[in-house]
This record gives C-alpha cells, structure tokens and sequence, in this order.
C-alpha cells in the first residue's frame, strides 16, 4: 500500500478512526479530548491517529499529547477525484445501458404491432 489513496482508504476502514476525523471536522482536539469519549486508552487513540497521520487526513505538531489533531481536508480533495472518476464511468455504462433497452423495447412494440396487424389481415378459411 505505498500510494496514498491506499493509505487514505484503509486509515478510513477502522470505525472509530472514522469517528474521530467526524469529531476533528468541528474542531481541532488534543489526543486526551479525542479519547475522552471511547473505552480505550489515549495510547490506542495515538496508535489511530497516527495511522490517520500517516495517510495525510490529520496533522499535529510536536509529539505530546497536549498538542492539537489538525484535520487535513485536502485529502479528502483526493479521495473525491478519485471516486467522482468511477462514478462518472458508472453513469456513462448506466447511459448506454437504457439506449439499448429502449431500443429493445421499441424492437419488441415494432414487432409486436406487426404481428397483430397481421393476424387482422389473415383470410378466414371457410369450412365446405
């Protein structure tokens, strides 16, 4: 996992790593405010957050404690390129998708319509 979006996308697959980048997108917090509200130690907290430092989505200066998490919003600049790209794609096969079944189902009018027509226009056989 070298590249970055790797990085930002597995720091994101751990819950409560999720929780406190939705906590620092109000404000910025110190690791001891950030763990208040867990049943974990502001050691597991650390060991999270550096993950989420590590992927670019939060900065603090300094090793101690006391020292404020920062947000990093521009990563999730990255994040939203890359997935507005795949999402784009996903409506352009969506797109194509609903040509074709319309086109299958005026097909399918077109020849229905032809077949009733002509079994209106069929001769009746008389019995002798």
């Amino acid at each position: 996992m070298a590249d970055q979006l790797s990085r930002v996308f597995a720091a994101l697959a751990d819950p409560l790593r999720r929780d406190l980048l939705a906590r620092l997108s109000v404000a910025d917090a110190t690791v001891g405010q950030l763990a208040e509200p867990y049943d974990v130690t502001v050691q597991a907290v650390s060991k999270h957050l550096k993950v989420l430092q590590d992927a670019g989505l939060v900065s603090r200066e300094g090793h101690a404690h006391r020292r404020p998490v920062h947000l990093e919003a521009e990563v999730f600049d990255l994040m939203t390129q890359w997935i507005e790209r795949y999402r784009q794609q996903a409506e352009d096969r969506y797109r194509r998708l609903d040509a074709v079944l319309a086109e299958l189902d005026d097909t399918e009018l077109d020849a229905a319509a032809s077949d009733d027509a002509g079994s209106r226009h069929s001769p009746r056989q008389e019995s002798a």
